[in-house]
């Protein structure tokens, strides 16, 4: 459903009311972008919308800006990975599939496969918040490092975004 929402905006993009709404949203929109590229379900139309308001805004300051709203996201998602959800994570790590990986490879191994997994996963249009919760697992990732990796993948991302908006609009 969110690749038909984002195809119709993007399809839409010369329908004048839609193109004002968002260019009257101003940073704040391309920040809202940014926050809603870093989830699953909205991912698609947020790409979109980045690559409507490209033409409007000056490249750096709506790179930062929806890099800081994509940041925001990851670190919602974090949060409740390594918070809320840190009960479920401890139940799961009593699984004898999870317990039966841990015996066949060493844990500094796995931490590097987990990490690099974690990353593959931001990186790309696959679902985020399978990288974000695989980071969140790696219990000596500190918040800061997170912000670090997080950010660097995905401003990345939406720079190569912006950067295709701005080539074909």
């Amino acid at each position: 459903m969110s690749y038909v929402i984002a195809f119709a905006l993007f399809a839409e993009r010369s329908y004048a009311p839609l193109h004002d709404m968002l260019i009257s949203l101003g940073y704040f929109g391309t920040f809202l972008a940014g926050f809603l590229y870093a989830y699953s379900f909205t991912a698609a139309p947020a790409a979109s919308i980045l690559l409507i308001l490209a033409e409007e805004h000056s490249l750096l300051s709506a790179w930062l800006t929806a890099g800081f709203g994509a940041l925001l996201g990851d670190l919602t998602i974090f949060y409740f990975v390594r918070h809320v959800f840190s009960v479920e994570v401890q139940k799961l790590s009593k699984e004898r599939f999870v317990k039966a990986a841990g015996k066949t490879m060493p844990s500094r191994v796995g931490k590097i496969l987990l990490g690099f997994s974690a990353c593959l996963f931001i990186a790309s249009p696959l679902p985020t918040e399978i990288g974000v919760s695989l980071l969140a697992l790696i219990r000596n990732v500190s918040p800061r490092e997170f912000s670090a990796i997080v950010g660097i993948l995905h401003t990345a991302a939406i720079l190569v975004i912006l950067l295709a908006g701005s080539a074909i609009l």
